[in-house]
């Protein structure tokens, strides 16, 4: 079980499969990209496969979300999922992805046993999609979203950051047009996780705006707490149901008292916290050949260590080092 001083028990892992992407997000990174890293820092499928055996079988792992970068850049994403459906007990497994691949991929992925699909969608409009990603691939992300709904896997979530001077002011245009292709949106304060440590609080959208824009236009009824559990996505119904729309407060509202993810990069450190300054390396104990009980010990030590909250609300707060991209969102 991996458990940290505050009595909480991780059992969702996020798992990043590459860094690359191939969209240039004005929230994530620089127009010109990054320093990808090398294929010989990223841990192999053999090595992803084994490390996500070793958090299901044995240290209490129930849900597995693939991510990046973009996840559907990884040569092996379907062999990947596919053995780890095989896992026992098996767990529940989902892929945070750009959209640009799925219309290729979906029925693929949900044949290797994946579950459900989040897809970034920022706008409706492609002018603003081609500012905000610099790249003019709007509709293939239309496109993939069907993919996946017409594939069954579902619920298909779409998760939206608003910025300022861009596309502050979509958020009723985005709920209603998920609501009828039967989606389930997601807003996401834009996060300090950009590679170019340009964001500033004063100016950003917050939860309390986004949810007055969406009041404008529609009737939200708040989710019971219990029925939130450890997601980080507070949910209201819609016009009193049955669609849903969710906001994670992650700056304004921050929900680290319940939060149960464990995190593992694209070259095999363990992070406890997107926002943590701090990782431990499993990849070196993998090619050092440690078995699977020291990588189990070496896990749990790292979790042990998690501070209580991001260290958002600290005016000391520090950005990580390393960039979404890097980290897996």
């Amino acid at each position: 079980m991996l458990i940290d001083t505050y009595g909480r028990v991780a059992t969702d892992l996020r798992v990043s499969l590459t860094d690359k992407c191939n969209l240039r997000c004005t929230y994530c990174m620089p127009e010109e990209g990054l320093q990808w890293l090398s294929k010989t820092d990223l841990l192999s499928d053999d090595e992803i496969v084994r490390l996500v055996r070793v958090a299901v079988t044995d240290l209490g792992v129930t849900e597995v979300r693939f991510t990046g970068g973009e996840p559907l850049l990884r040569p092996g994403l379907v062999s990947i999922v596919e053995r780890c459906a095989a896992l026992e007990p098996r767990p529940r497994m989902s892929l945070t992805t750009n959209g640009i691949g799925l219309k290729r991929t979906a029925s693929a992925l949900k044949a290797a046993g994946l579950d459900r699909v989040n897809v970034s969608l920022d706008t409706l409009r492609p002018d603003v999609f081609k500012t905000l990603t610099r790249r003019d691939r709007h509709k293939d992300v239309l496109d993939g979203l069907e993919a996946a709904h017409e594939a069954g896997l579902t619920p298909v979530k779409v998760n939206s950051v608003l910025m300022p001077g861009l596309n502050a002011d979509e958020a009723p245009e985005l709920l209603a047009w998920a609501v009828e292709n039967c989606y389930e949106l997601r807003f996401i304060e834009q996060m300090p996780l950009d590679a170019q440590h340009g964001w500033k609080r004063d100016g950003m959208i917050t939860a309390g705006d986004i949810l007055a824009s969406l009041r404008t236009r529609f009737t939200l009824t708040a989710e019971d707490d219990e029925e939130r559990g450890s997601a980080p996505a507070e949910r209201w119904t819609v016009d009193g149901g049955p669609h849903r729309v969710g906001v994670i407060a992650s700056v304004t509202r921050p929900f680290c008292r319940a939060c149960d993810r464990t995190r593992l990069t694209a070259d095999g450190q363990v992070r406890t916290c997107l926002f943590a300054r701090e990782e431990t390396d499993l990849r070196g104990a993998l090619r050092s050949g440690a078995p699977d009980e020291e990588i189990a010990r070496i896990w749990k030590l790292a979790m042990w260590g998690k501070k209580a909250g991001s260290g958002l609300d600290d005016p000391a707060f520090l950005q990580p080092d390393r960039p979404m991209s890097a980290i897996g969102g």
